[in-house]
Order: C-alpha cells, then structure tokens, then sequence
C-alpha cells in the first residue's frame, strides 16, 4: 500500500478537483465521496489533508465512521514540532474530552443566567411579586459567576484546538463576553446601590431593566457564534 508523509498529504486537500484524504493513525482514508467534506473541510474546523487522528479522538463520534471510505495508503509519521508544554500533552492524550468539551459545557450557565434575569424581573413587572425581583437578582449574581470559568475555558479551547489563531468568531466572542462581564456587574451594583428604587418602579427601574436585556442581546450574540464554531452550516 502507498505510503504517505504529511508533506505528501497535506497536496490532497479536497481543493481544485485534488482528492480529498485524511490520515487517522497509520491510515490514509479518501473522504472525497462524503457530502461533508465536499469542500475539504468539515465542520469549519478539520482540514482535509491533515492527520487528524487527535481531533477525532475528541469529537463526539468513533473513529468506525471512517471505515466507510476506503484506505489508500499508510501515513509515514515524522516528528514535529510540539505546541504545548510536556505535561499538558500527555494530559491531553490520557482525557481527550478536554481538548474540546470544557467550554461547550462551562457557557451554558452563563448563557441561562444572563437572559434570565430580564425575564424574572419582566414577570415581577407584571405581577409585582418581590420573588420574582429577588430571583432576577440572584440569577444576575450567578451569570456574573459563571461568565469567568467560561472565559477561562474558552481561551483553553482556542488555545490547544486552535493554537490561539485570529479568527472573526472567536474575536467577536472575546469582546462581547468582557462587555457582558461589564455590562452584568454594573446591572448588579446598580441593582445593590438602589434596591428601593428598582423595586418601585422609575428610572432607575427602566436603566436596570434595560442593562438586564442588553445582557440577553450580548450573550445571544456570543451563543450564535459560539454556534457557529460547534455547528457550522455547510455551504452548498
């Protein structure tokens, strides 16, 4: 069976009529009939003509989806140059979850508890219930909780998936979450400064109200981007 280097590999990358073939382990797979890899890259994310045998040990599918296509050759494995430290290598090797799962699951919290305090406090508008302002409050403190790990493991994510590379998503991403950061700690000194006030009603109602929603906007556009990254939609 042929042999391939990633020199040789990286020349069929799906692109200008090239086949289009990547390497899992010591195989070469042509992945040039599936309808997702039509483009040379799946998901926005994998590379046609690339040894991705680290990504699929983290994607949320097996490796048994390749052995639909067929086997062209065998990957020539040569040394190269290692991006990150030693120990978070092997550490990454031994729980491959954490190259790509951390972040997906850390934003859904802050997502949750920076839209649902524009929606408790909506509802004590209505009602006038006081449980209500009390829960749009304490959800405020835990969006402003949660929106840190998120961050954290959002650089992590970019970091070793990435290599830190400048991509628009991920620019837009970082800007909005520290504007949210911002934006909800303001809402909650807002909220503690004037807890009379908010409560009945007013100006200081209506600014603390509107701070609550344009969170809701913010973390929308951060989930929709996020989205973008996790699920991309394939170009026809």
């Amino acid at each position: 069976m042929k042999e391939f280097d990633l020199d040789a590999l990286s020349k069929l990358d799906g692109k200008d009529g090239r086949p289009c073939y990547i390497a899992h382990g010591d195989r070469i797979i042509d992945v040039s009939e599936s309808k997702l890899w039509k483009s040379g890259t799946h998901m926005k994310r994998h590379q046609a003509g690339s040894d991705l045998t680290r990504d699929i040990a983290a994607a949320p599918h097996g490796p048994e989806v390749l052995d639909k296509y067929p086997q062209v050759g065998i990957l020539k494995k040569k040394t190269t140059e290692q991006f990150l430290p030693g120990a978070l290598e092997m550490l990454m090797e031994r729980i491959p979850f954490l190259r790509r799962h951390p972040h997906p699951m850390a934003v859904h919290f802050p997502i949750v508890f920076s839209i649902s305090p524009a929606f408790f406090y909506l509802l004590f508008l209505i009602t006038g219930m006081e449980s209500f302002e009390t829960t749009a409050m304490h959800c405020l403190g835990a969006g402003i909780i949660f929106i840190l790990p998120a961050v954290a493991t959002g650089y992590m994510t970019w970091w070793v998936n990435y290599r830190a590379k400048i991509m628009k998503p991920v620019r837009i991403k970082i800007y909005f979450s520290f504007i949210l950061l911002a934006v909800a700690v303001v809402a909650l000194f807002w909220r503690m400064l004037l807890p009379g006030d908010i409560a009945a009603g007013g100006k200081e109602a209506i600014i603390y109200f509107m701070l609550l929603i344009f969170m809701a906007v913010i973390v929308s556009v951060i989930g929709y981007y996020g989205g973008g990254l996790t699920f991309p939609t394939e170009k026809k």
